[in-house]
């Protein structure tokens, strides 16, 4: 298990995260701890083949009581797979309440580094929306790729991710203006967000790509001398953004006098019970797990009023 994992779970607004440095095809790549379960070296447990699985899916394992699926890293990010496969390492994580395990090539270290020593990454160079780049660190030299898991699961299972279809269970739905702001570093996440909330009639919505831009934005609002209900009714937040993370965000909202009175809800694919408990003690009015999108849609109704 990830020894220290617990530790930065249970701090609050520090703006830090620990991030797993691991390779693929020798190339640098990280992953928040707060994802990781644990780490197992390659082999310990038969990976079996599943028939008509997706190309990337190596297969399934077993390693306790669950049995998970294998994503093979290098076989999806079209890299060359590893010249000593008995030295490789499957990363097991769980976020948006599902395990999976990701089959890399070596795991270096845990770095603890805030987000403000993440650059986000250029949408011409990374790719945009199909890129899989959330983030880049430099961490001793070295160009660290943070990666969008959520994108490689929704991309191998489409049903997984937000489905904006799902907005027709709730019916009729009115138009409504009240100003929303969303942060979201994920641009595949972001469109869908924002595509879902204006199917449910709020058509007055602003994105932002971190909780930097965002708390430059409520900051700005503020300043203005207008209401701040007038220009920000509520804010949708991811947790992990270069920059400034959710909770970070927060704790700033809530220790200002002009806005800790604003609606916040959490929408992550980090609500594990330790991270619930945290997003509560900085005072957020919900959280929900991506990719609840009537419920965020509903929490959103209810709060906005």
């Amino acid at each position: 298990m990830i020894d220290n994992k617990k530790e930065i779970l249970l701090e609050s607004g520090t703006n830090e995260l620990e991030l797993m440095e691991f390779t693929v095809a020798g190339q640098h790549f990280g992953i928040n701890v707060a994802k990781v379960d644990e780490i197992i070296k390659y082999g310990v447990f038969p990976v079996t083949p599943m028939p008509n699985s997706n190309p990337f899916v190596e297969g399934v394992f077993r390693p306790r009581d669950e049995i998970m699926t294998v994503i093979n890293l290098a076989a999806y990010m079209g890299l060359p797979p590893s010249d000593y496969e008995e030295h490789d390492i499957l990363i097991v994580t769980t976020f948006n309440k599902v395990h999976t395990a990701f089959h890399v090539h070596d795991v270096k270290a845990i770095q603890r580094i805030s987000w403000t020593a993440i650059e986000k990454p250029d949408s011409a160079i990374y790719g945009g929306e199909e890129g899989l780049a959330t983030g880049i660190a430099n961490i001793d030299g070295r160009l660290i790729t943070i990666i969008d898991f959520e994108k490689i699961i929704v991309d191998i299972s489409p049903s997984s991710g937000i489905q904006v279809s799902d907005i027709d269970k709730l019916g009729h739905r009115n138009k409504n203006m009240k100003p929303v702001l969303i942060a979201e570093d994920s641009p595949m996440l972001e469109r869908l967000l924002l595509e879902s909330l204006e199917k449910a009639g709020y058509v007055n919505v602003t994105c932002c790509h971190n909780g930097k831009e965002a708390w430059d934005i409520l900051t700005r609002a503020k300043n203005s001398g207008l209401p701040i209900s007038e220009q920000v009714a509520i804010l949708i937040t991811d947790i992990e953004m270069p920059q400034m993370d959710g909770h970070r965000l927060l704790k700033n909202i809530r220790e200002d006098p002009a806005l800790r009175t604003l609606p916040v809800i959490i929408f992550s694919s980090l609500i594990t019970e330790e991270m619930y408990s945290k997003g509560k003690s900085l005072g957020a009015n919900a959280q929900i797990t991506k990719p609840e999108i009537t419920n965020l849609v509903n929490l959103v109704d209810t709060n906005i009023m």
